[in-house]
């Protein structure tokens, strides 16, 4: 089938776009290239702004069946301190999309969501049917996002699956976003620069590998799912302290974080619980934290030129 994929450059989405690729389909790229460079020269692309009013008119002249959201504002910082751009992109632009697919006739819309919707939660790991508790205008984009989803289905008959996502890492990661702490880590020990964990480093977050989050998706596509939010993590724990221990052994760096105050707004805690996608969705995470920092790392230290035994600092 014809799937639009917004979004296509970057980290996720990028991973996203090989899936489908190798699932088969046939894939249009949409992004405006201001974060994300990872395009391919065999899938069309579309170099446009995800809220530009010309994407309904694009989308009819080449109609997806299915639409996999990505394109979004990631930071939560960014969000704070500019609110208007991040509603600009996240609210007005899935509005744009959902439009879109609608006066295209396309079947379904995949809606990527975050974990930081649930802000802090009651207990943990957080069921996907737990309270919505926003706590930055990052989060409200998201969770309008889904009302809108939600809408356009009972309106128009539009289906979708929204996905929530933990926080997800691997290759082609930049600093940006919650899991970006891997990427800050990683190219900082390749590279012998100081890192930083902030607080005590009990701060926790549950990290997901990128190439099994796309697989929720390429299952959502698929027809799985319809009309559901669905938690896309390992249910897991792990510590900022424990994270840069282990990616300091995947560096093969020396362990010896500086330590920074705690910031502002950070949630203490985070993990997401992936029951309801299993039975559903018949997905379940399936990389190990250790073997998918490798493979990270060893994506960062290619990229970076360093052989595998130039432990230098």
């Amino acid at each position: 089938m014809r799937v639009l994929v917004t979004g296509a450059a970057g980290f996720i989405g990028s991973h996203l776009v090989d899936r489908l690729l190798a699932d088969g389909h046939e894939v249009i790229a949409l992004d405006d290239l201001s974060s994300g460079s990872n395009t391919r020269p065999d899938v069309e692309l579309w170099r446009m702004d995800v809220a530009d009013p010309a994407l309904a008119d694009r989308v009819a002249g080449r109609p997806p069946e299915v639409i996999c959201h990505l394109a979004a504002q990631v930071s939560v910082r960014a969000s704070v301190a500019d609110p208007l751009a991040d509603a600009r992109t996240n609210v007005l632009g899935t509005a744009n999309v959902l439009e879109a697919a609608r006066s295209a006739g396309a079947r379904k819309v995949v809606f990527t969501s975050s974990c930081a919707v649930y802000g802090v939660p009651d207990a943990l790991p957080v069921p996907a049917g737990a309270e919505l508790r926003p706590a930055s205008p990052y989060a409200a984009s998201k969770v309008t996002g889904e009302v809108y989803a939600r809408t356009y289905r009972a309106l128009h008959g539009l289906d979708f699956t929204i996905l929530t996502l933990a926080n997800v890492y691997g290759p082609r990661q930049t600093p940006e976003g919650e899991a970006g702490v891997i990427s800050i880590f990683t190219d900082a020990l390749l590279a012998g620069r100081p890192t930083r964990v902030f607080g005590d480093g009990g701060q926790t977050r549950d990290y997901v590998y990128v190439r099994d989050v796309v697989d929720a998706f390429a299952r959502a596509v698929d027809g799985r799912g319809g009309g559901g939010r669905y938690n896309v993590g390992t249910g897991l724990q792990t510590t900022d302290r424990e994270l840069h221990s282990l990616v300091a052994a995947a560096a093969g760096a020396p362990d010896e974080p500086a330590f920074a105050p705690p910031r502002l707004g950070d949630l203490p805690a985070m993990a997401v619980d992936p029951s309801g996608t299993r039975a559903d969705l018949g997905w379940t995470p399936r990389t190990p934290l250790r073997e998918g920092l490798a493979a990270t790392v060893a994506w960062a230290r290619e990229r970076a030129g360093k052989p595998a035994d130039d432990h230098s600092r």
